[in-house]
């Protein structure tokens, strides 16, 4: 699962910063420019999709109270030692993965956010977790209608194209969970996905969700590289752990492609002795790996008014995976550091 630390860091030291993340094979980080937006400052149509992606949290960092729900969070720079100047370096951080509304009471994450039944069961999946206008604070207090348990894993995979693994020994391909919620969701549309295989390398394409457990971001600027794999695609999207589960968005059509599962390094050591934002050229690095939407397409409800032409050939390819990996016990190696 996702190295969140790169370079001299202690293991030590990071099982007592860091927040339970979204911990895939590598990590994640930045390409180029960094792109990440907040959601006050995204484009509308940008907004308007973020209003249905979801951050997640365990059931010990959501304190109910009078209607309300408060989220337990942690200061970004000092539990991590960044220098100072680090991009958003003082806000909270606590989230552990993202992902997106895609029906009326069906979220779709990474599969190594939600192994099991017990991972369902200690799941909230949260609304609005973001800073809404600028010189704002990120929103940490919503009504309780805003925050959702876990009903059930409807559909989950974390498998491995045959003989393809990366340096930690870890399978690559697709990586996916489909989940029920425990009630229906209103004040917020379903996502729209791409049923159909016209994405290709060099399309312009936007990742929506929480890195490093942050408030929400709106990262563009990236393109596809790579789209031969099987199960998954290759970009440079600037993500990080906790972006595990974020959904991808193509910039021309606003449908979602895949789902952030892996990629780079995250952090790097400083001379200072402090902690850096690991960044690499716009080309440079192992790129971040998208889940194809059309490994699980086949699995998510039409929506209301939507066609089922196209979808022929991801009902095909997600009947051909090995589907003795989806089972509620299966998931890679996992480093995981507890905030509770």
């Amino acid at each position: 699962m996702k190295d969140l630390v790169k370079g001299t860091l202690s293991a030590a030291a990071a099982l007592i910063l860091l927040p339970v993340l979204s911990f895939a094979a590598g990590s994640k980080s930045i390409y180029g420019e960094d792109n990440r937006l907040e959601y006050f400052a995204a484009p509308q149509d940008m907004k308007t999709l973020s209003d249905s992606v979801v951050s997640f949290w365990k059931a010990s960092s959501v304190e109910a109270a009078d209607g309300s729900v408060k989220l337990k969070t942690m200061n970004f720079g000092d539990r991590l030692n960044l220098c100072p100047g680090e991009k958003f370096r003082e806000q909270p951080i606590g989230a552990y993965c993202s992902g997106s509304l895609v029906g009326e009471d069906i979220v779709m994450t990474a599969g190594h956010c939600i192994k099991n039944a017990d991972d369902c069961a200690n799941a909230r999946i949260v609304f609005g977790y973001s800073i809404r206008k600028e010189g704002g604070e990120a929103v940490t207090t919503m009504p309780a209608s805003e925050v959702f348990g876990c009903s059930k894993i409807i559909k989950r995979f974390l498998g491995g194209e045959p003989g393809s693994v990366n340096p930690a020994g870890q399978a690559l391909g697709p990586d996916f969970a489909l989940i029920q919620l425990d009630r229906k969701v209103s004040g917020h549309t379903p996502l729209a996905i791409n049923r159909g295989t016209s994405l290709k390398a060099g399309d312009a394409i936007t990742v929506i969700g929480h890195p490093v457990g942050l408030p929400l971001k709106v990262a563009g600027g990236a393109t596809v590289r790579d789209f031969s794999k099987v199960g998954y695609f290759v970009a440079d999207l600037d993500t990080f752990g906790g972006n595990s589960g974020s959904p991808v968005f193509n910039n021309s059509t606003k449908k979602i492609e895949g789902i952030l599962v892996r990629g780079d390094q995250d952090f790097a050591d400083s001379p200072a002795g402090c902690t850096t934002m690991a960044t690499y050229d716009q080309t440079g690095g192992r790129g971040e790996d998208v889940t194809k939407i059309s490994s699980l397409s086949s699995f998510i409800p039409l929506l209301s008014g939507e066609k089922a032409s196209g979808d022929t050939a991801a009902a095909t390819e997600a009947r051909d995976m090995d589907s003795s990996a989806i089972q509620a016990g299966a998931s890679a190696p996992a480093k995981t550091v507890n905030f509770d």
